[in-house]
């Protein structure tokens, strides 16, 4: 039988390691990039480890109270941001939490949508069991974002970020919403470079034991993926923080985005091996030999009005790996950036909400 892991209130793993002195996690992982990444630079070093003790030791800006719950389905909780308008049901990537959408009371893609005049819909993926560790990625398009679009309404548009879009264009395949929004969603990825493709399937092979004995991916493993992918830009992060007032505005954005990456949720295995094996090395979707619900999973076959975001500067999810149809937006800012960056307000929502307006119009 698998053991069950402690979980806190925030849905992580091991919730002592949640204090904000012992992130980024793993620190001693994250200690030895630093170490690498400002080798034979002592100044580097010095500013690096600076910039992470102020943000061990910042304040932490408050969170709104939780939103009117619209629905649950198993684990996951959909909130209602909106009173009116069209609803758009939010799917974040099964990586990270759902908090990046809402992040802090001066900040929230959710409620800047909700003041432009539309409804919409989080859906957080909570935090799963170890008797969930045969729910793959497809499993979580069947069973949760499906009856999710059922919940919101015939009338729903569906958007997702990064993985929840790639997952977003496999549940429109099987049930069609009025429209689809991908946000940073990867799809062809072959567009990721050979070294990060290979250098994540190392990782997950390492991780493999451990995680089958558990049932789940901790969320420790995840937060090494998005390490890997770019170490010099994660370690600069924080070189450029210590020179910051983690109490003004700025700073204390760094700090809930940072305090998102660290406290995610652990990933069913079978969605950890599909994630990894299947998808990132095999890039079962790019290839059109993806299945979910019995279904070959094909976006160029959507007859409905898709709006397709990508940014030319994203280091997580790059360009190149966007799907090529859709009406295509180009930003440029990054994967993180575009949501919750200075201009995001002006920007990304921007864009989502005035799509909506004329596909209303229309």
């Amino acid at each position: 039988m698998s053991p069950h892991l402690p979980t806190s209130k925030d849905r992580s793993i091991a919730p002592n390691l949640s204090a904000p002195q012992h992130r980024p996690r793993p620190l001693p992982l994250f200690l030895e990039m630093l170490r690498n990444e400002t080798a034979g630079d002592p100044a580097r070093m010095r500013a690096a480890l600076a910039g992470l003790k102020a943000y061990q030791g910042a304040p932490r800006p408050p969170r709104r109270a939780e939103m009117p719950v619209l629905a649950r389905i198993g684990r996951v909780t959909l909130r209602r941001y909106g009173a009116g308008g069209r609803p758009v049901l939010f799917v974040p990537s099964l990586i990270n939490g759902s908090e990046i959408l809402d992040l802090s009371i001066e900040n929230s893609m959710m409620c800047g949508l909700a003041a432009r005049g539309l409804d919409p819909v989080l859906l957080d993926w909570g935090s799963p069991a170890p008797e969930e560790r045969d729910t793959d990625v497809g499993g979580h398009v069947e069973s949760y974002i499906l009856p999710a679009l059922d919940a919101v309404g015939g009338d729903a548009v569906l958007a997702g970020y990064c993985l929840g879009g790639t997952m977003s264009i496999a549940a429109a395949t099987l049930r069609p919403p009025k429209a689809l929004i991908l946000v940073a969603a990867p799809w062809d990825f072959a567009g990721f470079s050979s070294q990060t493709r290979n250098d994540l399937l190392a990782l997950w092979r390492a991780a493999e034991p451990l995680a089958d004995r558990l049932g789940l991916l901790p969320a420790e493993v995840l937060q090494q993926i998005f390490w890997r992918i770019d170490p010099a830009r994660t370690i600069a992060k924080f070189e450029h923080f210590a020179g910051k007032d983690p109490t003004s505005t700025e700073g204390q954005n760094y700090v809930a985005v940072e305090d998102w990456a660290n406290d995610g949720p652990p990933m069913p295995v079978a969605a950890g091996r599909e994630l990894m094996e299947h998808l990132m090395a095999g890039n079962r979707s790019g290839a059109l030999d993806w299945k979910v619900g019995g279904r070959i999973v094909d976006p160029g076959g959507l007859s409905i009005p898709t709006l397709n975001i990508l940014s030319t500067t994203d280091r997580i999810t790059p360009a190149a790996s966007a799907w090529a149809g859709g009406e295509r937006i180009a930003l440029a800012e990054g994967h993180v950036g575009m949501v919750v960056g200075r201009r995001a307000p002006g920007s990304l929502w921007n864009h989502i909400s005035t799509w909506l307006s004329q596909l209303r119009d229309s």
